[in-house]
This record gives structure tokens, sequence and C-alpha cells, in this order.
């Protein structure tokens, strides 16, 4: 329940992800091209093998999804869960039953709510094709669009966004099952008296993003969802205020350092979604103000920066007619950035940062100290891949030359250190292999199904010394200490407390370790 420390979770200098190179597999299976099998398009190779550790990983993974679900659960999978929050919104009519719980809480944060369904989208998008060989495409389409139904109907007009459901304060005084929750359930919104541009902003690039996914099975939605992303992304910017000033309520939790940074990945997003050049004016005229150009930042649910680079470099490598020689400039600043996140991370490379563990994991911040590597992993997995798709071949890092395989190598390493391959041989992957973490720090997997508890009597459960009756399968545990070390314990939430945007991140991570393939160059 030390929820506080998110506000401090995201921090530091850069982030990253995972690379690509073949990889050996027990499993061999062909699979379709990916422009025949999920929804997007171009000339791409298929996957490779498939490698069981990182297929048996994925599938735990996308299981935390349900387990974080809201509402009315259709074709529940998780035996403990059950409806629950069934009159969300019910106060303004608007059905806002559906999204999930940010962690082990009931609280529905739309800012990192909305950062799980822009990093699932992109999973989606580059590695739909090896999800879906591993049977895992369907899954992932469904718990995003469980996302996006709740955001559409969190912005009943343009611009109005519902932020918030329910009190934190109220929430954290209350240890129950969130089928038993009776406390009232307040919402908070962004209007243009009290406006919020980065949520604001954020939830645009979970819509255009997400547009895109669903674009050639339901291009009804994918419509409504790109409408709904425009709108916002024109609030975000015409009335520029951070919701941590607007709303200073939200510093305890979920605070902003700053909304440049949604502005670029909203309009990053808006761009591949539409291929309206404006979207590329926009990140063109405002990166000297808000893209840190040559100084790389990590990505995480506060700031995108390295995820915009590293998703603007795509027009620089796969290219884009009609660009001025302006918007090309900025676009090769951008990439340049994301190579020097890249750099940053390679172990050999000489600008390397030195802020990792002993055995070598990225370390930033002890609470949740594993969103780091992981979405740094995911977005090296990324880049890896476009160098292979382009014939890039090679990045250099002052005057040192890697390959694509040196950034897979990099990416899997940390995926592995997160399954199991560290010094305490603990998978931080709940579910996974045979030791993991039993006192998870989660409200519905800490109290039985069948017991009947209130707000306070519900707290025994808490303090039991009984590992936990259920399991939050695939929740991805906050992690290690610098020093390597993790106290299995249920009020140790800065360790032991799981996210849903720390799943979209070693969901995609896994899906790009699955097997090897080139990357589409366009989402359409």
């Amino acid at each position: 329940m030390g929820e506080k420390g998110r506000s401090k979770g995201c921090v530091g200098w850069f982030l990253v992800v995972v690379i690509l190179a073949l990889v050996a597999g027990a499993v061999v299976i062909t699979i379709k091209k990916r422009s025949e099998s999920h929804d997007d398009g171009g000339d791409v190779g298929p996957p490779g093998a498939v490698q069981k550790k990182y297929a048996d990983a994925l599938s735990v993974a996308m299981q935390f999804f349900d387990v974080q679900k809201s509402g009315k659960l259709e074709g529940n999978k998780i035996e403990w869960r059950g409806d629950s929050a069934m009159d969300d919104g019910s106060q303004v009519k608007l059905d806002l039953s559906k999204g999930m719980y940010d962690a082990g809480d009931h609280i529905k944060f739309g800012f990192p709510m909305a950062f799980t369904a822009s990093v699932l989208s992109w999973a989606i998008l580059e590695y739909g094709d090896q999800m879906g060989v591993v049977n895992e495409l369907d899954a992932a389409k469904g718990s995003l669009k469980w996302i996006t139904d709740y955001l559409v109907e969190a912005h009943p007009s343009p611009n109005v966004l519902y932020i918030q459901v329910g009190d934190p304060n109220t929430d954290h005084g209350c240890w129950e099952r969130p089928e038993a929750m009776k406390e009232n359930r307040p919402l908070t919104q962004v209007n243009t008296s009290v406006p919020g541009t980065e949520v604001a902003a954020e939830t645009a690039a979970a819509l255009a993003s997400a547009s895109l996914v669903f674009k050639s099975s339901d291009p009804t939605y994918s419509s409504t969802l790109l409408q709904h992303a425009e709108q916002l992304f024109t609030f975000a910017n015409k009335y520029r205020a951070s919701y941590s000033e607007s709303i200073p309520e939200v510093q305890t939790y979920y605070n902003s350092t700053g909304y440049g940074d949604e502005l670029l990945w909203a309009a990053g997003w808006l761009y591949h979604a539409t291929g309206d050049h404006t979207y590329l004016d926009f990140v063109a005229q405002n990166g000297d103000d808000f893209a840190n150009f040559g100084s790389p930042t990590w990505f995480c649910w506060d700031n995108k920066l390295a995820g915009a680079q590293v998703l603007l470099s795509r027009v620089s490598f796969f290219g884009a007619s009609g660009l001025s020689s302006s918007v090309q400039s900025s676009l090769q600043k951008y990439k340049s950035t994301a190579e020097a996140v890249m750099c940053g991370l390679l172990p050999k490379s000489p600008t390397v940062t030195t802020t990792k563990t002993d055995s070598g994991l990225l370390w930033v911040s002890e609470w949740n100290s594993l969103q780091h590597p992981v979405a740094s992993a995911f977005l090296v997995t990324i880049y890896s891949d476009y160098l292979l798709t382009s014939k890039t071949g090679t990045i250099s890092c002052d005057g040192k030359t890697f390959k694509a395989s040196d950034l897979r190598k990099y990416a899997q390493s940390q995926a592995d250190y997160v399954l199991g391959d560290n010094p305490s041989k603990m998978s931080y992957l709940v579910g996974y292999g045979d030791n993991y973490p039993q006192f998870v720090h989660h409200r519905g997997a800490s109290i039985p199904a069948d017991a009947t508890t209130g707000c306070k009597d519900g707290f025994q459960y808490l303090d039991s010394t009984d590992p936990n009756p259920n399991v939050a399968t695939g929740g991805l545990v906050g992690g290690p200490f610098l020093n390597e070390t993790y106290i299995d314990s249920r009020n140790n939430t800065k360790q032991g407390e799981p996210t849903t945007y720390n799943s979209a991140l070693i969901v995609g991570l896994l899906s790009g370790l699955v097997t090897s393939s080139s990357v589409v160059r366009s989402f359409k």
C-alpha cells in the first residue's frame, strides 16, 4: 500500500529495450508473414524458431491483465476474480466500469492506464505475429480493448476527460477484494478550466496507437478511437498545463514532471495512424523545446521521450515521401538521440551508464526497480529490429560499432534476470518458474475468494504470515534492491507490488524475444 512511492518510480536518465538476432528454440513453427496475420502491413519476413522460455513467460505475463480487470468479467479466466466497480461513472451517467486497476489497489489512474495501452498497442503492432504463433495475440487485443473501451467512455466531449475513478486516501484506508467495495468512487476530470496536458496527450497516444491495432479487424471501432485521439491531442495542445499543477492531489501517486514528452509521443502516434504530415511538423517545431536532443532519458509512465525518439526513428529508417528538409533534419535528431539511449545501455559502449547491479541489471530506483530495465530492453529490441529490417546493420557509440545482435543480447540479459537468472534465483514474474514471490502486495490475491470482509477487517490478511491464497499470475513485482536482495513481504510495497504498466512492458519485451523476425515498415 506504499503507493506513494510511485510518484518517485519513474526517474533518472534514460531508457531502452530489446534486441534482435536469431534465437535458438526448442520448438520450430512456421508463421505467416505479419501482413497476413494482424493489423498492419508491409513486406516482412516470417518469424523463426520459438524460444520456449520466453513463450512460456509471455503466456504467464498476459494473465495479469485479466487479474486487474474492472467491471463485468465476461469469459473470466481468473477463478478468484469476479465483477467489480459496476457503478463506476454512474453519478455522471457514464459507464466507467471497465478499465484496469493500476496495481495492488482499486483506483483507476488514467495516466498510467493510458501508458499501459500505448505500450501494449506498440507491442502488438511490432510483434503481433510473434504473439500469434504462441496463441497470445487475441488475448493481447482483448486486454487492450478492455482499456480503450474505458478511455473512450472517459472522454464524453472534446475537452473533457475523466482521469481517475476512486479516492486514493479512502481506497488505501481499506484492505478488501474489489468485488466487496462499497465505498464512494468519486471522479476526477480535466477540462478547459482544469487542464491536464500530459494525461490528455497520453490518452491520445493510447487511442491513436490502438486505432492501428484494430484498423483491419474492426475499422468502425478504429475510426472511433482515432477520432477521440485527435480531439484529445487538440485539447492537450491548446490548453497546456500540467495536471500535477491543476490537480495537486495527483502528485502523491502519479506526479508528472512535464508534458512535452507526452505531446511528442502522441504526435508521433497520430502521424503513424493518420499519415498527416502536420504531426511531423509538430515534432519538428517543438523538438528543441521538448525532445532533450542528445541527452538520453528513461522510458516510463512519466517520461515518454525515449519511446517517442525510437518511434520517430521509424520514419528515418523506413522513409516517408514529401518531407521538408527541416523535418528530415529534426527526425535525424530524434534518431540520433534514440541511438544515444542504446549506447547508454550496451555493456561495452564507451558511454554505458554505470547505474546497474553487480550482475548487470539496469538499476535506477528502489521503487519498482524492474520497470526501467524491462522498458529499456523493450526499446532495445525494437531498435535492433529496425536496424535489421532497414539493413542498417550497426550503430556507432563514440566510434565503437555494435550490431543488432549486440542489442538483442543485452535485452535478453535483462529478461533472463527477471525470469530467474539472478543471485536470488528468483523469478520476479509471478507464476513463472518454481521460485517466485508468495507475498505479493495485492489486495485481491491476499484475501480468500470466499472471505467476507469490510473495509477494515481485511487488514488481517495484509498482516498475515501465510502466503497469498490466490496467485496474481503474470504480475511483475517491483524487483530487487541495488544489492540484489528481495524481501518477500506483503508490506514491502517498494519491491513486492505489481503494476499493469509493468505488465505491458514485460509483454512487449517477451513478445520481441519469443522468436526472431523483421518488423513491418509501416503500421498501415
